[in-house]
């Protein structure tokens, strides 16, 4: 099993940096003033050819993640767009240069859709963060780490988004009904407690207590679930109704991650919620393999290291804000 390679600073030097620059201007067929000027930086100081071979090795690592990353963001930006993104060479080049000059000069923590989700949401927390939020009526969420909500009462409804992440729901009991909305379907209640998370383009309704009504668009009829029951929906279709422990399953309020015989690309997923930058998985072929067990939140590196004591994947760390696997 591979040892994880630590490649770590916390920031640039001024050289460091026009070494990067120079690897971006380089791409492609750069022309003879480009290429002229390049060689009269290398030769203006020693320390200039040193620096860009090691950035060049450390471009070759980050690149790959770099793209990945470009296209999750060029493929989130559409919902929010009303001409869909070009899908052409240059766009899908630019967007990882561009994602490549963040992660390493600035730092993988910038997440650009966070502020779509955060614009008009009413409640969020920050990654690694668990927060409590006391609604108007008494009823309380908890919030997971990297979450938000938007929130609308009005005379014949209590209403909540949930626009990203997942919340633990603890609903005081009224006649006017409760309404959890997530990624086009809704979780309806008139007092309990379950949670609702949101998974890729789907979401995840669990019950705890009571009786939640579940449907996962707006042509379904609601599925009514009790105690200790699950359902995950997308496309505004519901799956089966599974059974689960819905204690253990939300034992992140308590500061555990447990998962049993999970999909190693959703215990990411999780993890990436606790964590300050990126971490980006490179290998395809390990995206399903199950894995369990329960973690402490708060130190997502150790919870790597013990997954890939199982997993078998190489780490390599840049700059201490994002973590490739592969």
């Amino acid at each position: 099993m591979s040892q994880p390679t630590v490649e770590h600073q916390e920031s640039l030097s001024r050289i460091e940096q026009d070494a990067w620059l120079w690897l971006g201007r380089l791409q492609g067929q750069p022309g003879d003033g480009v290429q002229m000027a390049f060689e009269r930086w290398l030769a203006a100081a020693p320390e200039h050819v040193d620096t860009f071979v090691r950035m060049q090795s450390l471009w070759h690592l980050s690149r790959p993640a770099a793209q990945q990353l470009a296209d999750e963001e060029a493929a989130a930006l559409q919902q929010y767009l009303r001409n869909p993104v070009s899908k052409g060479p240059y766009w899908a080049s630019a967007l990882a240069m561009a994602a490549c000059l963040l992660i390493v000069v600035w730092g993988a923590g910038w997440q650009p859709l966070r502020w779509v989700d955060d614009l008009g949401a009413d409640w969020v927390s920050a990654p690694g963060e668990v927060r409590t939020v006391a609604l108007s009526d008494g009823s309380r969420v908890v919030l997971d780490a990297d979450s938000a909500i938007a929130v609308q009462y009005s005379a014949g409804e209590r209403h909540v988004e949930l626009r990203r992440g997942a919340g633990y729901f603890s609903v005081v009991p009224g006649e006017i009904p409760f309404t959890v909305a997530a990624a086009g379907g809704e979780a309806r209640v008139l007092g309990t407690r379950f949670e609702v998370r949101r998974l890729g383009e789907g979401a995840r309704v669990s019950v705890q207590q009571g009786r939640v009504a579940v449907r996962g668009g707006p042509l379904e009829a609601p599925r009514v679930l009790t105690a200790d029951q699950q359902v995950s929906y997308v496309a505004g279709v519901s799956g089966n109704l599974q059974g689960v422990d819905v204690g253990a399953l939300t034992a992140w309020r308590d500061g555990r991650l447990s998962f049993y015989r999970a999909p190693l690309g959703e215990v990411l997923d999780e993890l990436r919620r606790y964590y300050p930058g990126r971490i980006v998985l490179l290998n395809d072929e390990l995206r399903g393999k199950r894995v369990s067990g329960s973690f402490a939140s708060q130190d997502p590196q150790a919870i790597l290291d013990a997954l890939q004591g199982v997993v078998g994947f190489e780490q390599h760390e840049l700059l201490g804000r994002l973590i490739i696997l592969r």
